[in-house]
C-alpha cells in the first residue's frame, strides 16, 4: 500500500514538472512558442516578438576575430578531440622545427637531443599493440575517406565503429585494412551517403569480396541497424559526375519511383538501377549518354545497365 502511494506521488510530481516545463515555453501574451537563440542567448516569442531574457551570461571567448588566421592566433585552446586519432588527439607532439622558445636555431648537439626525444615521444604515444592497431586503422580510414571525398562526420562515425570492433575483440583472424574499409562503408551507409562497394575496393588495399565479408561480420556482431540502400541516393552523385541536365535527373527519379511502386527494385543492385535510370532518362531527353560512359562513372557493367534499362522502360510504359 505504501509503495503504491509512493508511486502515485512520484507520478504526480513528474506530471507537474512536465506541465511546468511546457508552460515555460508558452508566451503568456499570445500563447505562442518561446525560442532561445544560440548566438545572443535571448528568449523571445515567435509570434509576437516579446523578449523574456536579455543580456544573459556569454560563455564564449572575451576576444573577437574576423578571420580564421586571427582566430588561430587568439585562441588559447587546442584542437577538439577526434575519433580519428588513436589517443583522440589528447597527447602532445614535439615540433619538427629545431628552434628554442625565442625562435632561434639551436646548436647541433641540441638538435640531436631533440631528435632522440621525438623518437621516444613517438614510441610512448603508441605504447602497446592495441594503440598501434588503432593508429594504423584510423590512418587508413582517413586516407580512404579523403580519396572518396567523404565528409568529416562519416570519418568520425567510421572511427567509432572500428573502436567498438576493437573493444569487442572482433579483429583476431581478420585484416586491419578489411575491417577499417568495412567500418567506413558502414558509416557512409548510416549517414545516407552510400557509394558502390567497387569504389571502396579501388582505394582500399584489400579485395572486394573480403570487404563484403568484413562488413557482414561487423554489421552482425555490432548489431548495426542499417536500412537497405535506396537507388535514389545514388542519383545526385551520378548525375553530377555525368553532368546531365536537371530534366534528365528529374526523369530518372520518376523512373525509379515507378519501379519502386511496382517492386521492380527488389533483389536488384541499387547502383545498377540508378545508373540504368539515368541512362534511360538521358535518352528520353535526347542527351544520348552511352552505356560505356555511365558504366565507368557508376562502376556497373554495361550488361547490368542494359538489363535494368529494359525493365525500367517496360514498367514506365505501362505507367504512362
Amino acid at each position: 500500500m505504501m509503495a503504491q502511494e509512493h508511486t502515485q506521488e512520484r507520478s504526480i510530481d513528474e506530471r507537474d514538472r512536465e506541465v511546468k516545463s511546457a508552460n515555460d515555453n508558452i508566451c503568456p501574451e499570445c500563447q505562442g512558442h518561446i525560442t532561445r537563440t544560440s548566438d545572443s542567448g535571448e528568449a523571445t516569442c515567435e509570434s509576437c516578438g516579446l523578449v523574456f531574457e536579455d543580456n544573459p551570461i556569454d560563455h564564449g571567448p572575451e576576444w573577437r576575430a574576423f578571420t580564421s588566421e586571427e582566430r588561430d592566433e587568439k585562441s588559447r585552446v587546442g584542437a577538439p578531440t577526434t575519433q580519428l586519432m588513436h589517443d583522440k588527439g589528447l597527447s602532445t607532439t614535439i615540433g619538427w622545427q629545431d628552434k628554442d622558445a625565442y625562435g632561434q636555431a639551436v646548436s647541433g648537439r641540441k638538435r640531436a637531443q631533440l631528435q632522440r626525444l621525438r623518437t621516444w615521444d613517438e614510441r610512448f604515444r603508441t605504447k602497446d599493440a592495441h594503440e598501434r592497431n588503432l593508429k594504423q586503422a584510423l590512418g587508413e580510414i582517413s586516407r580512404m575517406a579523403s580519396a572518396l571525398g567523404l565528409p568529416e562526420s562519416v570519418r568520425e562515425t567510421a572511427g567509432v565503429l572500428y573502436r567498438r570492433a576493437v573493444e569487442q575483440n572482433l579483429l583476431p583472424g581478420r585484416s586491419i585494412e578489411g575491417m577499417s574499409t568495412a567500418s567506413l562503408y558502414a558509416a557512409a551507409r548510416q549517414h545516407g551517403m552510400p557509394r558502390p562497394l567497387t569504389e571502396f575496393a579501388d582505394v582500399s588495399r584489400v579485395e572486394k569480396i573480403r570487404i563484403q565479408r568484413a562488413y557482414r561480420y561487423l554489421s552482425r556482431e555490432l548489431g548495426l541497424e542499417i536500412e537497405p540502400e535506396d537507388p535514389m541516393q545514388y542519383i545526385p552523385q551520378f548525375a553530377s559526375s555525368l553532368d546531365v541536365s536537371d530534366e534528365a535527373e528529374r526523369r530518372s527519379r520518376e523512373l525509379l519511383e515507378v519501379a519502386t511502386d511496382n517492386a521492380v527494385h527488389s533483389g536488384k543492385s541499387p547502383a545498377g538501377l540508378a545508373a540504368a535510370a539515368l541512362y534511360a532518362a538521358t535518352h528520353l531527353t535526347n542527351e544520348q549518354l552511352t552505356q560505356e560512359t555511365v558504366s565507368e562513372v557508376a562502376h556497373v557493367s554495361r550488361v547490368t545497365i542494359r538489363n535494368r534499362y529494359q525493365e525500367l522502360l517496360e514498367v514506365y510504359a505501362q505507367y504512362d
